[in-house]
């Protein structure tokens, strides 16, 4: 039972951020345009919930004649529940501050830098594209908690994807490497340390003629053994999660977009459920 809580443990907080389906992450937009959004997501298992509130702001970039974008996250969290260790009841109660992330990501081909006049006239075919994200260890942790809402480590994500445009769909696949480095303060003075974790997801996505869009989507990711002071303390993880998201045009600068994912095969028993929903503005360049 100890394995399986260690497993819930790196699946809520910076693995269930690290491993979130994003649709549309390699795409086109003018330079000098800002979003910003606020929203609330509920991630939950059979023991354990975590619910998120989370702010978050991009800029889209001119890098070297393609475009690209600034990303920050910056999450607040809520987690309760408890679980058993043999006889014993494990509770976890932790508010505050998650782990900030701050994502960059540049479009390679097929995604020009174009001002918001020249982007009236673009249509999209083949975009590749490349990012890579970090996780700040700012978060709220207790050493004498096994599951916080902060992580007290870093984790380092490279990635790589591409968008195909046919008509009004969109069909994407993406994949990244999640690199973790240690938390030397774990459950007091011990060293908890985990093995790469690499993923892929896809989505198929349809606009509709009002820019509003809906998409499909799966992850599949594999890997991320976890030891305690160099002992293996659960095996290696695989994966299988499908969800959709819709995103809705409210006017010309806001939007509202709603997602869900779950679960469908996990390998050491670490599947959650996740809703969400969120609010976006978007300004600059013009509009």
């Amino acid at each position: 039972m100890r394995t399986a809580l260690v497993c819930l443990f790196l699946s809520f907080g910076i693995q269930a951020q690290a491993q979130e389906i994003e649709a549309r992450a390699y795409s086109n937009a003018p330079i000098g345009i800002n979003f910003a959004s606020i929203g609330i997501g509920q991630a939950s298992s059979s023991s354990y919930k975590l619910t998120t509130e989370a702010v978050s702001f991009t800029r889209i970039l001119d890098v070297a004649g393609q475009s690209g974008k600034l990303s920050v996250v910056l999450p607040y969290a809520q987690l309760t529940g408890s679980g058993k260790l043999g006889s014993q009841t494990i509770n976890a109660s932790s508010e505050g501050l998650s782990d900030p992330l701050i994502k960059a990501s540049v479009n390679l081909y097929g995604a020009p830098a174009l001002t918001l006049d020249q982007f009236k006239n673009y249509q999209q075919d083949l975009i590749i594209g490349v990012s890579l994200a970090a996780s700040i260890p700012w978060g709220q942790y207790n050493n004498d908690q096994m599951i916080n809402v902060g992580a007290n480590r870093w984790f380092i994500q490279p990635g790589l994807g591409a968008s195909q445009a046919i008509g009004p769909w969109r069909f994407e696949l993406a994949g990244a490497a999640t690199i973790y480095t240690s938390n030397t303060s774990f459950l007091g003075g011990n060293t908890l340390s985990q093995n790469p974790i690499y993923s892929t997801q896809t989505h198929v996505i349809y606009y509709f003629p009002s820019t509003a869009w809906l998409s499909a989507d799966a992850t599949y990711y594999v890997g991320g053994q976890a030891y305690v002071n160099g002992t293996p303390i659960s095996g290696s993880q695989e994966n299988w999660r499908f969800g959709a998201t819709f995103s809705y045009p409210i006017d010309k600068q806001n939007s509202i977009k709603v997602y869900g994912s779950t679960g469908t095969y996990s390998r050491t028993n670490n599947s959650y459920d996740l809703i969400g929903v969120s609010w976006q503005y978007r300004w600059g360049a013009g509009m």
